[in-house]
Formats: structure tokens, C-alpha cells, sequence
């Protein structure tokens, strides 16, 4: 439940949001959750998983830099094992081309003091002593391999949890992005973000730790109301559906993976004219090879992958929305000097 995560909780408008300025404009982040291949549908496994779309990291980062982009990789333990991917990583940290965060899968994360299940794959549900010894593990092996400390967090699965805000504050985390926002999690054992929007917000009782959800925008003729309706699709793939289908309300998170351009495109506006300035745009980087994820089985897949980023990437130079680094929100949040 949100009162369990101590997440802001009622009206959007209660919510400590962070203030930014009026130079910060409209802005958007490229977020990528960078982690092993596995079986989405199978059981959570500590082996067998693989790392074959590692090479496939580079041709992204360099296509994202021909528009200015420095994205975000929330890097799991499989992926810093991987000694490619650590060079990939080391390197734009060196060039300061990209960030680096901490990406927490549990069931690969050492170390190994618990059962593997759907609970406990989402690390929230773990104790906080172990949900802290599998973070820090991450975040030291990070630091080894890239010679930067990171100083941001995903949760796998967005799986935070009542210990989780502690932690990040307790170890020097200036950044959160485990919030899926309009998405619940809880049959699951999960967290429930239904009433959370997509604007940053304060996390904790001060200013030092900023929450900056994933953007999902609620479209369609009834999307002023839209939290019984989301709370009804979140129950229900048939009726989330149907409602969408007939246009009363639609749910668009901004991610290649499952929405089209139109529908990225209608989000993206309906966001702008609803005077939000920050998008943030998430993926998994299993997408970035054919056959890994159910949003890209072929090669014909993978070149409408980047199609789609083209299309959106124009979209956005249009509606005058730039990128922007990291490390540039946190020091437009104060977390970082200039």
C-alpha cells in the first residue's frame, strides 16, 4: 500500500513536488533499465539467465547522442558482472556522456539469504537488512567497476518498499525512480502506485532525496477522474481494455516497449498541456536485441524500436522539449552543485 511506502498519498496537489524554475523549460530523460535476458514468464532463477544484449548497449548510446541525449542506465549485478558491459559503463561515466544507477533484482544479487519467489522479487519485501546488504553490494560493485559512486536508485520490478526510503537516505542516495506511476503491483505482492502522478516529488521529511517517477499519462474524456477508473483497470486486464478502447480513459506510460508513437505522441502532449516539464522515459535493455522481451522478436522489431525513438525524438524537438542529463536535474533540484 502507498501508506506503507510513506509515498505522498490524496490529491496530486498535496504533494511536495519540486519547484523548478522558470528557465528549466520543458525537459525530458532517457532512462534504460539495464539488465540480464531471462524468462519473463517462468519462475525467478539466481542462474541461467544471459547477457547477450550487452554489445547492443553501444549502438543505443550512440544513437541517443546524435540528439543530445545522456541517458540513464540503472544497471543490475548481472549486467556489472558482464566485463564488457563494466567497460561500456566505465567509459561513459569517463566521458560523461551517460549516468549510471543502481538497479536491484534480488534474485541474482548477492547476498543469497532468502527463498526465491514473486515476493521476494520485489526487494521491498525483503528485511531491511538484507534488502540494505543487496543494495550496497550493487552500489560498491558499481563504484569498483566504473570509479563512480551512483547515486541513484530503481528498484527491479518497482519494488520499493517501508524500508526502502531509510536506506537511500541513510547511504547517500540522492535519487529514487522505482515509481511507475498509475500502475499497481500489489496482487502481485507489489507496490500500488495507482495515485501517484508522474511529477518529481520530495521522499523523506526534507530535501535531500527526490523521487522522479517514470511518466504515465492519463488521456481520454473522463481522464479528470481518472482514479476510480484506474483503480477498476488495474483490477482487471479485460475491463483496462474495454476502457481504453472506448476512449473514456487511456493509460500511456512514455516507453517504446508496447505503445505506439501515436499513443506516445497524444501522452506526451496531453503532459505538455497540463503544464508538466519534466518526461522521463523508461525501457529494458533486453529490447535492444531481437527476441528477449515481448516487444522485440525480430530484427524488424528492433528497426521499429528505433523508428520509434526517431519519431518521438522529432516530436519532441517540435514541442520544444530538451534533454537533460541527470546530474543536471539534481542540480536544478540543489542536490548537486553546479
Amino acid at each position: 500500500m502507498l501508506s506503507d511506502l510513506r509515498l505522498p498519498i490524496g490529491r496530486e496537489d498535496s504533494w511536495r513536488k519540486l519547484a523548478l524554475s522558470g528557465d528549466f523549460g520543458k525537459r525530458f530523460l532517457i532512462t534504460v533499465d539495464t539488465e540480464e535476458e531471462f524468462d519473463w514468464n517462468g519462475p525467478f532463477e539466481r542462474k541461467g539467465h544471459t547477457t547477450i544484449s550487452v554489445p547492443k548497449l553501444l549502438r543505443f548510446q550512440e544513437f541517443v547522442a546524435k540528439y543530445g541525449v545522456k541517458p540513464v542506465y540503472f544497471v543490475d549485478y548481472s549486467i556489472i558482472e558482464d566485463e564488457e558491459a563494466a567497460a561500456f559503463l566505465k567509459s561513459v561515466c569517463e566521458q560523461g556522456t551517460a549516468s549510471v544507477g543502481v538497479h536491484l533484482h534480488p534474485w541474482v544479487n548477492p547476498p543469497f539469504d532468502e527463498e526465491t519467489s514473486p515476493r521476494n522479487s520485489f526487494a521491498g519485501n525483503l528485511s531491511p537488512e538484507l534488502e540494505e546488504a543487496k543494495m550496497m553490494f550493487l552500489c560498491e560493485a558499481i563504484e569498483k567497476a566504473t570509479g563512480k559512486r551512483p547515486v541513484a536508485y530503481r528498484a527491479g520490478r518497482y519494488g520499493v518498499g517501508p524500508n526502502t526510503i531509510d536506506i537511500l537516505l541513510k547511504n547517500g542516495f540522492l535519487l529514487d525512480s522505482s515509481v511507475r506511476s498509475h500502475f499497481d503491483y500489489s496482487a502481485e505482492g507489489g507496490p500500488d502506485f495507482t495515485a501517484v502522478g508522474s511529477e518529481p516529488f520530495w521522499l523523506g521529511e526534507g530535501t535531500s532525496l527526490l523521487e522522479m517517477p517514470l511518466t504515465t499519462v492519463v488521456s481520454g474524456m473522463l481522464r479528470k477522474q481518472h482514479l476510480p477508473l484506474l483503480k477498476l483497470m488495474n483490477r482487471s486486464e479485460i475491463m483496462a481494455a474495454a476502457i481504453s478502447r472506448l476512449g473514456i480513459v487511456e493509460r500511456i506510460p512514455l516507453t517504446p516497449e508496447g505503445i505506439s508513437t501515436r499513443e506516445a505522441r497524444e501522452a506526451i502532449d496531453v503532459a505538455l498541456d497540463d503544464g508538466h516539464k519534466m518526461l522521463v522515459f523508461s525501457f529494458h535493455s533486453p529490447s535492444l536485441s531481437p527476441g528477449h522481451t515481448p516487444y522485440v522478436r525480430t530484427s524488424d522489431d528492433l528497426n521499429r524500436f528505433y523508428d520509434w525513438w526517431r519519431d518521438i525524438m522529432s516530436h519532441l524537438a517540435e514541442q520544444n522539449v530538451q534533454p537533460i542529463s541527470m546530474e543536471e536535474l539534481l542540480e536544478h533540484a540543489g542536490l548537486l552543485q553546479p
